[in-house]
């Protein structure tokens, strides 16, 4: 029987990892395939309206469904061969366009042409990897266009920084705190709580706990906003109770995206840190016909160049549908200046924040001294402190609304922008600066890109809810007016520099709500 290639699916182990034994061939495991969808060429001409900066009306989760889901012949066969090859359908999601998969290592290396083995990596730790790329058999080769979650390796970080104390040594500028209360007049936000509106929240890892979530909230004074835990897959609402761990960024996503609009329903979405994991999760906000959010905010992500092109392919997808939606994702752009792939690599920016289709969030330091233009500054407290994401993608070409922009090296002359330029916008990112987040009891402070994408997702969701309808996919229509935002001039994340207009370290600048409320139509 003829082998088809998977576009895209070629994998090599993690640098530094040491393949240690075969993976066990009776181990169950859970595989993701997506499926081509119903009128791929309307559907293309409608994200090509996006991509051209076009309004494009918003459809209804049903409509898009209708319109674009998978066809029912195609779902027919795949579960003819997953019966005929010993599989388990145990998710079928056609809106998405996914059939989860369940069956033994063995007879997935059997179907899909793979050799699967168990790595170990210095932080990664124990992974079911594989290396070259997936085949698909005769039966499904016109029909699937991805096969997600044969190599379980974690495939994003969350882009977190804690720090240990709010006191400083008379060697550091003053260290300070604030709760996300605190910023709501700093950046201006418009009056409102959220109401009617929901907000999904990615997390790959982690948990929260109510305790947690009563105590902060009480601490604030702000009523407790609605949580809804949705777990996929094998993943659940599940504290590691890690104090460094994914349980940081839960609580910082949740309470500040309660603290700003506890009005807000809040939907959290936990999947295992994987790429397929990480398709679905945003697949399944996206289609939740149940709790609709949106807005949704993303913390997690990890560098271009550590992603197969049919994951990205997959994820910048899911980013495409949402804006057709009308649901904004604001996406944090990664919390290791300008190079996101290690010190000692080149420039380089953090995926999915780097597709055209998200509103990439970058980080800015808040000072408690100095000229009213030095107050807020770009993020970089150095190699250990982290600095904000920011760079020029690899992967995606420059989308039209940024068309005769250039970013500012520390070194050298302004380059023109060929490809997409990251972030588009940032927000109060600096631990120096940071947020306090009540964990297991205790109060601490955190930082990190990870807290500008909740922030803003807070905002889109008072304005969405001022508006009485959802302002969707706005990235176009900031860089419009980009006076909305507040630029930041000052400082640099190592690669590139602050600079007037947009820059590769805080994009347009930090939001000034109330114009943007009025520029979005409230």
């Amino acid at each position: 029987m003829a082998k088809h290639t998977v576009s895209g699916s070629e994998r090599h182990p993690v640098e530094g990892s040491k393949k240690i034994d075969a993976a066990n061939p009776r181990e169950e495991i859970e595989v993701r395939l997506k499926l081509r969808r119903r009128n791929d060429a309307a559907y293309q001409e409608l994200v090509h309206r996006l991509e051209m900066g076009e309004s494009v009306p918003t459809m209804s989760r049903k409509d898009f469904a209708d319109r674009f889901g998978t066809d029912a012949a195609d779902c027919k066969k795949v579960h003819e061969f997953a019966a005929a090859h010993g599989f388990k359908v145990v998710r079928e999601l056609p809106q998405s366009h996914l059939m989860v998969l369940a069956g033994t290592v063995a007879d997935f290396q059997k179907s899909f042409g793979v050799t699967l083995d168990i790595y170990d990596h210095p932080t990664l730790g124990k992974y079911r990897g594989r290396t070259g790329s997936i085949q698909l058999p005769d039966e499904l080769s016109e029909i699937v266009t991805a096969v997600l979650g044969l190599d379980n390796r974690p495939q994003a970080r969350p882009h977190i920084h804690t720090r240990p104390d709010a006191t400083s040594t008379q060697h550091e500028q003053p260290r300070i705190a604030f709760s996300p209360l605190q910023l709501v007049p700093h950046y201006r936000f418009p009056e409102g709580d959220g109401r009617g509106q929901c907000i999904g929240i990615i997390e790959l890892g982690g948990g929260y706990r109510e305790t947690d979530l009563d105590a902060y909230f009480g601490l604030l004074g702000v009523p407790l906003p609605e949580v809804v835990p949705i777990g996929i897959g094998r993943a659940t609402n599940q504290p590691d109770n890690d104090p460094q761990g994914a349980d940081f960024e839960v609580a910082l996503d949740v309470e500040i995206c309660g603290a700003v609009a506890p009005g807000a329903k809040l939907a959290v979405y936990f999947a295992e840190n994987t790429d397929a994991g990480f398709v679905e999760a945003l697949n399944t906000a996206i289609h939740d016909v149940d709790n609709r959010p949106s807005v949704i905010s993303i913390s997690w992500g990890g560098p271009e160049t550590e992603a197969t092109k049919q994951f990205v392919a997959r994820m910048n997808e899911a980013l495409q549908m949402a804006a057709l939606l009308g649901i904004t994702v604001c996406i944090s752009s990664g919390d290791s200046g300008s190079h996101d792939a290690g010190p000692r690599k080149p420039d380089g920016v953090d995926f999915p924040a780097s597709s055209p289709f998200a509103l990439a969030c970058g980080g800015t330091r808040i000072q408690a001294h100095g000229d009213a233009e030095e107050r807020e500054v770009v993020w970089n407290d150095g190699v250990k402190g982290g600095a904000t994401g920011g760079g020029i993608s690899s992967l995606f070409e420059r989308p039209v609304w940024q068309n005769g922009l250039s970013a500012s090296p520390t070194k050298g002359r302004a380059v023109a922008l060929t490809h997409r330029g990251v972030p588009d916008v940032a927000g109060n990112a600096s631990p120096a600066s940071g947020y306090r987040v009540l964990l297991n009891g205790r109060v601490g402070v955190a930082g990190g890109t990870s807290a500008v994408a909740p922030l803003w997702a807070a905002l889109i969701a008072r304005i969405n809810s001022l508006k009485g309808e959802p302002v969707g996919f706005i990235t176009p229509r900031l860089y419009r007016h980009p006076d909305v935002c507040k630029d930041i001039l000052h400082g640099n994340n190592g690669g590139f520099a602050g600079a007037k207009g947009w820059d590769a370290c805080t994009g347009i600048g930090v939001p000034d709500g109330e114009k943007i409320a009025k520029h979005l139509g409230v």
